[in-house]
């Protein structure tokens, strides 16, 4: 699947609702891009990290509280939409869940599972997105190369906080208060 070729018009949201269920649609800098779902390595991935941040930072159990820690939501970040695999709001933030079926607010932080049809778009399209609307932390998770990396948007341009491999423990920001066993996303 991947980019589509570049219409005579910038895609628009219309786009997005007339692709079928079985996709994910963006929106990057005016072009549609459509991937298919997530494969089962990248939804090991997503899952069991998702499953280490909730109950510590969304729930409070074990730790601070104070965010939602979402699924794939969808972001509405001026005219890009785009769909992180994982992203997080402080509750200062955004008190509520807007009731629309997206979000306009950025988050604080997002985590983009790579594949290898998604890899480029994830690190220059929509990180570029990321960046403008002031996200401060973004992970890159690669679980075929087995790596996390850690970014920092500072003045306007991401910094590499920390690459972690293989069995590595991840205690990152901007969720300095748990340890993540990386091994624990691999499916193995």
């Amino acid at each position: 699947m991947g980019d589509l070729p570049t219409p005579a018009r910038p895609a628009t949201y219309d786009d997005l609702l007339a692709l079928p269920d079985h996709v994910v649609g963006e929106i990057v800098g005016g072009q549609l891009h459509v991937s298919p779902r997530p494969a089962p390595r990248h939804a090991v991935a997503s899952s069991v990290l998702g499953g280490h941040l909730g109950p510590p930072y969304h729930q409070g159990q074990g730790g601070p509280g104070g965010w939602w820690i979402l699924f794939e939501p969808e972001l509405h970040l001026g005219t890009d939409v785009v769909v992180p695999d994982l992203a997080g709001w402080r509750r200062t933030r955004m008190p509520t869940i807007p009731d629309t079926a997206y979000f306009e607010t950025a988050p604080d932080w997002i985590c983009e599972v790579l594949s290898p049809r998604t890899a480029q778009l994830d690190r220059h399209g929509k990180l570029d997105v990321y960046a403008r609307a002031g996200v401060a932390h973004a992970w890159l998770v690669d679980p075929l190369a087995r790596t996390l990396e850690a970014l920092q948007l500072e003045h306007g341009r991401w910094v590499i906080l920390a690459v972690l491999a293989g069995d590595d423990d991840a205690c990152l920001p901007p969720f300095t208060d748990i340890t993540i066993p990386l091994a624990s996303l691999w499916a193995d």
